[in-house]
């Protein structure tokens, strides 16, 4: 990730605009202290140059008025001199230093030829007050950019540095970067945790509003995760590290959020490249409004065109462009980290606004995705026996169907030889148990073994998990599993929002058509095998391909569905705490699991657009009309510069107020 800008804060303001960026995760959680603790230290000695400034100003302006006999050259140039240089040679300095390295035509550089254009057919004041006006503009851009990385950073304070470690039977503070794996730590009601574990002692109540952007309060069981991050609520709770502290789950989603800085949205990339050319152009119209006068007007003035040239220089400088857009696409990145959303770059802040249909899986995106076994019919066998051989099969696989299974058998006897477990993608378990060939499953597992079974049974609008033992039916187990609270609520919204939905699902088409009538879903298809989503993904895409605009996403776990997430336009995987390679493989991750995160997912990039399009909007219609007054000889420098900054500082104020609003 490229890091283009710098703060040289002992020459004053002198804030690089090429790119909004982070530190690394490590040197910000050593820096965020600090920065609080100069914060107001810090601001005053950013702010001292510009207030001397003003005030020689002021006092030049009162002594030109009041004083014009007595106020005069070398005593004027030398008192606006020293007016200008505590905030101009910040600025000439920067100049300086990137025309050394080949970067010639920029803000920095259209300021100091200005100013110093200015000084030369000495309007000393305007001079003056166009490198002040900007530095101030400056400052709050500063300020600005601050405000956005500590709204992000502000996730590093939710992790405690210290925490207390038992070892010898003694409560040990110990710094969490030391602890090791397989130490117990303990965490006091109202205590952050400071590192990702199990629960080792009883039931605790934990708040991961900081993680997941949810307020209700989860409750963790003995042997579950905790997370760096969470908030003990109630009891005294112990449990044991399973990870390092730099390998936490809020480290990595730490590191994602800053990575999400470096990719660049179109916009910006167009904006990056339209100032290459943009900067250039205004230095060559300003020269040649300068110059080009003298063969076609009779009374011509240089001094008078020169100051022509130069209000036209202050008015084209593009910095409210150059730093309003990449903070516009920065704040909605924070937004969505508040929401418990994390875009990894502001691309895919831009590419969620162009989304047209929206593909869900069913399992653990619109249901639950916990099974309870409802009914169980054996042949040939007593249930008892049927639910002995079914759950040590389902033991080798980590199938939520499987886990419903199992925990309906309980802590009743097993056989104990279980071989050559095969799990077939899309059907089911097949392996050896006490000597006895098992297949449990769907019905094209059974088909794809050539065993016989009621077709009736594929009517039942449950999960259905069909069992044979030595080719042969023994049974069957109907499981169900229940919508997500706001399931059908988020559908009603996505519709709301213009956006199809349709949800795909391995499960049978009985059971998916019965939960797409329940949550609403425009369009449900069942029975499919992971490269029968693929293939219906590719029909969606291609029904939007008469919009090259208009995008697919899918929305997933990110593990199960790779395949489509990776083929979708944006991914979108839930429930990203629980899952490493979640994070790894979607574009967009909802930390918890409420499908309405997709809603706010879609209006966070909606509004993030919309303020990026008004900044770039006013920036250039503005600019467009004060340049034309400027190079018409109406405008002055004091109105260009107060148009410029004015432009700014708008633009600022508006990119940073999607931090602000509620989705």
């Amino acid at each position: 990730m490229a890091k283009h800008h710098d703060h040289s804060h002992d020459d004053g303001h002198t804030h690089d605009h090429d790119e909004l960026d982070l530190e690394e995760t490590e040197s910000s959680e050593e820096t965020i202290g600090s920065e609080k603790s100069k914060s107001i230290l810090g601001s005053l000695e950013e702010y001292m140059p510009v207030i001397i400034s003003f005030l020689l100003l002021l006092g030049g302006i009162l002594l030109d008025h009041y004083a014009p006999d007595r106020f005069r050259d070398p005593w004027r140039f030398f008192w606006y001199l020293a007016a200008y240089w505590p905030v101009g040679r910040p600025v000439l300095r920067r100049a300086g230093m990137r025309i050394l390295k080949g970067d010639v035509f920029t803000e920095f550089f259209l300021m100091g030829v200005a100013t110093m254009g200015a000084f030369l057919i000495r309007e000393y004041p305007e001079g003056v007050a166009v490198m002040l006006f900007y530095t101030v503009g400056e400052l709050f851009q500063d300020a600005a950019v601050m405000r956005a990385r500590r709204s992000i950073k502000a996730l590093l304070d939710v992790r405690p540095d210290t925490v207390t470690v038992l070892r010898d039977g003694k409560t040990v503070p110990t710094k969490a970067a030391q602890v090791k794996i397989g130490e117990v730590i303990q965490i006091k009601p109202g205590e952050k945790v400071g590192l990702d574990g199990k629960l080792t002692s009883g039931t605790g109540s934990f708040d991961t509003a900081a993680l997941t952007g949810e307020s209700v309060p989860r409750t963790i069981t003995k042997g579950e995760d905790v997370l760096a991050g969470m908030i003990n609520r109630q009891t005294l709770v112990e449990m044991e590290v399973t990870t390092l502290y730099q390998d936490s789950k809020l480290s990595r989603i730490l590191k994602l959020v800053q990575e999400a800085t470096g990719r660049k949205a179109q916009t910006q990339e167009f904006i990056a490249r339209f100032a290459k050319i943009y900067t250039p152009m205004i230095c060559a119209l300003a020269l040649a409004i300068t110059l080009l006068p003298y063969f076609f007007v009779a009374d011509y003035r240089f001094q008078d065109w020169l100051y022509r040239g130069l209000v036209f220089l202050v008015i084209g400088c593009p910095c409210a462009l150059v730093i309003s857009i990449p903070l516009g696409y920065f704040g909605g990145i924070g937004a969505g980290s508040r929401h418990g959303i994390l875009f990894k770059g502001s691309v895919f802040l831009d590419l969620i606004t162009q989304v047209k249909t929206v593909v869900m899986d069913k399992t653990g995106t619109l249901t639950q995705g916990v099974f309870k076994v409802q009914e169980v019919r054996a042949q040939g066998l007593t249930t008892t026996e049927l639910a002995h051989l079914t759950a040590a099969l389902e033991s080798k696989s980590t199938h939520p169907v499987a886990t419903a299974i199992l925990a309906y058998a309980g802590s009743k006897e097993r056989p104990v030889s279980v071989e050559n477990v095969e799990e077939i993608p899309g059907h089911g378990l097949k392996g050896t148990v006490d000597g006895k060939t098992v297949l449990a499953g769907n019905a094209k597992l059974l088909q794809k073994f050539n065993v016989t079974f009621d077709e009736a049974l594929t009517a039942i609008p449950f999960t259905v998990v069909l069992v044979a033992v030595d080719g042969k039916v023994a049974g069957y187990f109907t499981i169900a599993d229940e919508e997500k609270p706001d399931a059908a609520d988020t559908i009603r919204q996505l519709h709301a929002l213009g956006l199809k939905t349709v949800m795909l699902s391995g499960d049978k088409s009985a059971v998916v058509q019965a939960v797409s009538q329940k949550v609403g879903v425009g369009e449900a298809i069942g029975d499919l095998l992971p490269e029968d989503k693929v293939r219906e993904v590719e029909r969606l895409k291609k029904a939007l391909s008469g919009n090259p605009r208009a995008k697919l996403a899918f929305v997933g776990d990110g593990v199960n569905d790779a395949p489509v997430v990776a083929l979708a336009d944006v991914g979108i995987a839930m429930g990203g705490l629980g899952s490493d390679a979640t994070i790894e493989t979607a574009d967009v991750v909802i930390q918890n699991d409420q499908p309405s995160k997709i809603v706010t997912a879609v209006k966070i990039g909606r509004a993030t657009r919309q303020i990026v399009w008004q900044n770039i909007t006013l920036s250039l219609v503005v600019k467009a009309i004060v340049l034309l007054l400027g190079a018409g000889g109406i405008a002055t420098m004091w109105e260009a510069v107060f148009a410029d900054v004015g432009v700014a500082l708008l633009a600022i104020l508006n990119a940073v107020r999607v931090q602000n609003l509620k989705f």
